[in-house]
């Protein structure tokens, strides 16, 4: 039991075991694999939002402009659509994904070298980010009927019978995991957030690094931006309002740190998965809209006294260890 305690991962997995099993008491479909495939297409998008999210928190920053800049880069992904019909798909996503990666920089830069805080530059730039989506269209709607099949078609494509959305996620995730495990920016991550002024020492460019953490998480919000509006065949100014949150909360409930240098990519991929469940599950079981919320916000208050309590415990076995010399 204490094994389970002490790794966050093993403890996600279950909470999410127990929440299915009290759902299905409600509700015996839902743990129908199906519908649990279901669950995680519908997440997929949140997982991919997630990991680019880690990534600049590890680094003791954060990026509110997240689901701005997925909604800038779906209705820039839109309009390549209408204008060219006939453009192949993968360069209308090699666009926004260097056009996320692009605005993801402005962040990085303004945090680098104004040394602006985070939560100010991003706070900026989602507004800029929203703005613009609106002096680009007028605030005219894309509808389904505007956009080409293929564009609309990608997401849904059956292969094995899973939808290509939970394999790019699956795809996101696998390579995140290389990323984060296996190579020298990823270990910057941690360094910068675990320590800067340490880092610094270690030759580690603590500005560099966050910057390369909000183009990572901006080419990631680029291409859900095209995942989200292909998906729902819909573009408008307010595409994933409020979706930042969702993000956030995600992180927080798989154990990354608010205070930079502590998570890893399962335990992003679980907190997400932990909050799509909820948000799928409670509709089902007639809980009401302004509940859900609470019940979200309940969820994500007891993750980060979870989060505080087991930073605290690790500092105090620190110290004891060095009394004891």
């Amino acid at each position: 039991m204490n094994m389970l305690l002490k790794n966050r991962e093993a403890l996600l997995v279950v909470a999410i075991l127990a929440l299915v099993a009290l759902v299905t008491l409600r509700f015996p479909g839902f743990v129908q694999p199906a519908n649990l495939g279901r669950v995680y297409n519908d997440t997929s998008i949140l997982i991919i939002l997630a990991l680019g999210q880690m990534a600049v928190i590890l680094t003791r920053c954060i990026d509110l402009s997240m689901a701005a800049n997925l909604a800038l880069c779906g209705m820039v992904a839109g309009l390549i659509n209408v204008a060219w019909p006939g453009l192949p798909i993968p360069l209308v996503i090699a666009a926004v994904v260097a056009l996320g990666a692009a605005l993801g920089s402005i962040n990085g830069l303004l945090v680098w070298k104004l040394n602006i805080p985070p939560i100010v530059v991003t706070l900026g730039t989602l507004t800029i980010f929203r703005g613009t989506i609106f002096l680009l269209t007028g605030g005219q709607w894309i509808n389904a009927h505007q956009m080409s099949e293929a564009f609309k078609g990608l997401p849904r494509a059956d292969l094995f019978g899973i939808p290509a959305l939970s394999w790019f996620s699956v795809l996101i995730v696998a390579l995140m995991f290389v990323v984060m495990t296996r190579t020298a920016t990823g270990r910057a991550f941690f360094a910068v957030g675990g320590n800067p002024h340490a880092a610094v020492y270690t030759g580690i460019d603590v500005g560099r690094t966050r910057f390369l953490a909000y183009c990572l998480s901006g080419a990631l919000a680029g291409f859900a931006g095209y995942l989200w509006v292909s998906r729902y065949a819909v573009a408008y100014v307010d595409i994933a309002l409020g979706f930042e949150l969702d993000i956030i909360a995600a992180c927080v409930i798989g154990g990354i740190s608010i205070a930079g240098g502590i998570g890893s990519v399962p335990g992003a991929v679980l907190g997400a998965l932990f909050l799509g469940i909820i948000k799928n599950a409670l509709p089902v079981i007639n809980i009401s809209p302004f509940a859900q919320m609470a019940i979200s916000g309940m969820v994500i208050i007891i993750a980060v006294a979870v989060n505080a309590r087991a930073e605290r415990r690790k500092g105090r076995v620190i110290l004891k260890k060095a009394e004891a010399h």
